[in-house]
């Protein structure tokens, strides 16, 4: 990969910004009735996109002090001087969010659009600048971010929100913790010394693994009962297999949790997740 490319790639966190852009197709999937044309979808996927760039790339402007104590965050461009903190990223970074917000709005409806900011002001503001210095709830009032992504694709296909949009934005409310709170047993001691409140930091390894397989529990229970609704047999098939995996690692990190069983978790959740949205999508494909 290109330089460049690779900054620019790493400052706006585009490996998850895709993932929640993938998560409003997801819930324009799920949500009954008939959606707007292909064309009008995909503007929608790029403004979750880019407004999930613009959050991702504030989080790290806010942040280059922690994400100099942390080796996992010290080679972010912020840190390392390849780019030039100034008052004209943020400038930027605002103009990205509204420019998204806009063609939300210009091609669905002013709800997608105003799902579309929330989930990068929940990330951005609520979660980074508010909440993350300061207690172990961080991540779990700042997995609303990923939520509201999947409300502004259920919306853009109708506005009033249908008990499977609404299940599906629960169900990421619920998978975002433990999915970080895996990273954050792995990286412990670099969210120590920045003096971050994450929960394996302020309750312990013990507590932070029950916490995640808690969580996993729930979120696959709920994500199974979503197949009574729209979603078929491809997306029950996903979620079957893609749960079962997340629960297992949970339950070997409880057992015993190093930083080996926490990274295996981790990339359960993320494979939970995928297998999730690609049933979801599948199915609506076919349906």
């Amino acid at each position: 990969m290109p330089s460049a490319v690779k900054l620019i790639f790493n400052l706006f966190k585009l490996r998850i910004g895709v993932v929640i852009a993938l998560t409003a197709v997801a819930g324009y999937a799920v949500q009954p009735g008939a959606g707007p044309e292909a064309w009008r979808l995909a503007v929608l996927f790029l403004a979750v996109l880019v407004s999930s760039a613009a959050a991702g790339a504030f989080n790290q402007y806010w942040e280059h002090d922690l994400d100099r104590t942390m080796r996992r965050t010290r080679t972010r461009p912020f840190v390392t001087g390849k780019l030039v903190r100034s008052p004209l990223w943020v400038l930027l970074i605002a103009a990205l969010a509204a420019g998204a917000t806009a063609a939300a709005w210009a091609t669905t409806n002013g709800w997608a659009a105003v799902y579309t900011l929330g989930g990068a002001v929940v990330y951005a503001i609520i979660y980074t600048v508010w909440l993350k210095r300061r207690t172990w709830w961080n991540i779990v009032i700042g997995g609303l971010a990923g939520s509201f992504a999947v409300l502004a694709g259920a919306a853009a296909v109708a506005p009033g929100l249908s008990p499977e949009a609404i299940l599906l934005a629960v169900i990421l409310f619920l998978w975002t913790p433990p999915h970080f709170w895996s990273l954050a047993i792995a990286f412990q001691d670099d969210y120590r010394a920045a003096g971050v409140p994450m929960l394996p930091v302020v309750k312990g390894d013990a507590y932070a693994a029950r916490a995640i397989l808690a969580h996993a529990v729930l979120l696959v229970g709920l994500s199974w009962a979503l197949a009574a609704f729209r979603p078929g047999w491809v997306y029950l098939a996903c979620a079957v297999a893609g749960g079962l995996l997340f629960v297992r690692e949970a339950l070997r990190l409880v057992a015993a949790p190093s930083r080996q069983s926490a990274m295996r978790c981790f990339h359960a959740s993320l494979a939970q997740l995928s297998l999730l949205l690609v049933g979801a999508m599948i199915d609506a494909a076919v349906a």
